[in-house]
């Protein structure tokens, strides 16, 4: 008997391991899909990269397919469309589609970055730059109508400056042509997004003098987006979603430019470490992510401001028509 009893042992070893890894691979199918849209692939979204690779979005029964829509505008069409779950875009999109009337006309549920990230280059090194000294220069600034564009125009106009007068904007260049643009002798400054900013500086073709973000205060820059119908229909994905996000802004708040950079360096392969720190530093300095997923009714209302001031926004939009913070304040 005893022989037979470790025979049966010995069969039943492989049978078990094999049940032990079939229950993991039925654990892992059960995760929800969601298809993730995202404007633009940067580390301005940092917290994002740190919530996939660090499993957050596993933890929730969420796998993510991640898909660069290269634009808010296209973001927003690809969520209108339901050939996206979830888009991460500027606020702005939701309140333009709210105004066109659409039904299920899209929400943001979580808010990822709570400032501008673009940084002002010059061609001059200026030791205390003032926004003044912009007066009589040529900026090249983006599209016009951008949210980038009318940010340093609501800057301009705050510090006494008049942004058609006092100076040029040069919007024709192409959003990825501006570095090199500036880089070989077009204008005087250019703002632009890390990596890019600190490349310039580090090639000796220009010096960082200003951050957007920190002259504009505060402003909902970008955040999640769904339509009202599928955040009905999908609570418990919009949830663990925020969760995932919510985890990853607290994890991105307690380490270093350098820890975050060895937790995203996959998304980014084509940056070298050290590059990708002092990026991630930059803006860990001027204080770009949200600390939780929640969305401040008056930060909301200064993006309006902007719009409005830039023309392209006649009268506000009530917070609670576009903005939802059911799952951002339980994700605290």
């Amino acid at each position: 008997m005893k022989k037979y009893s470790k025979f049966f042992t010995i069969l039943l070893i492989p049978i078990m391991i094999a049940m032990i890894f079939s229950g993991c691979s039925s654990n892992e199918s059960q995760n929800k899909k969601v298809n993730l849209c995202e404007v633009t692939h940067s580390i301005f979204y940092a917290p994002q990269y740190v919530a996939i690779n660090k499993g957050f979005f596993s933890d929730e029964g969420i796998d993510i397919t991640l898909t660069n829509g290269g634009g808010s505008d296209k973001v927003m069409a690809a969520v209108l469309s339901d050939n996206m779950d979830i888009g991460l875009s500027g606020p702005e999109t939701c309140i333009y589609v709210y105004n066109e009337g659409k039904e299920d006309s899209p929400k943001v549920f979580a808010q990822l970055t709570k400032r501008d990230g673009s940084l002002l280059i010059s061609r001059e090194n200026i030791t205390n730059f003032k926004w003044n000294d912009l007066k009589g220069k040529t900026v090249i600034p983006g599209r016009k109508g951008g949210v980038p564009y009318m940010v340093l125009e609501y800057i301009l106009k705050q510090n006494g400056l008049n942004p058609s007068k006092d100076l040029v904007l040069d919007d024709s260049i192409q959003f990825d042509l501006m570095a090199s643009a500036f880089s070989n002798g077009t204008a005087d400054f250019v703002t632009a997004f890390e990596p890019t900013a600190s490349q310039i500086e580090k090639i000796g073709k220009g010096y960082i003098v200003s951050s957007l973000g920190t002259a504009s205060g505060e402003i909902p820059y970008t955040g999640y987006i769904a339509k009202q119908s599928y955040i009905n229909n999908h609570e418990d994905i919009i949830q663990g979603f925020t969760n995932a996000i919510a985890k990853a802004q607290k994890w991105v708040n307690e380490h270093s430019a350098q820890e975050i950079a060895e937790a995203i360096s996959s998304h980014f392969p084509d940056t070298d470490a050290d590059s990708l720190a002092v990026s991630i530093k930059n803006y860990k300095d001027i204080d770009v992510w949200n600390a939780t997923p929640v969305m401040k009714e008056e930060n909301f209302d200064r993006l309006q401001d902007v719009i409005i001031s830039a023309g392209e926004l006649t009268d506000k939009v009530p917070f609670d028509n576009v903005v939802t913070n059911k799952f951002a304040n339980k994700a605290k």
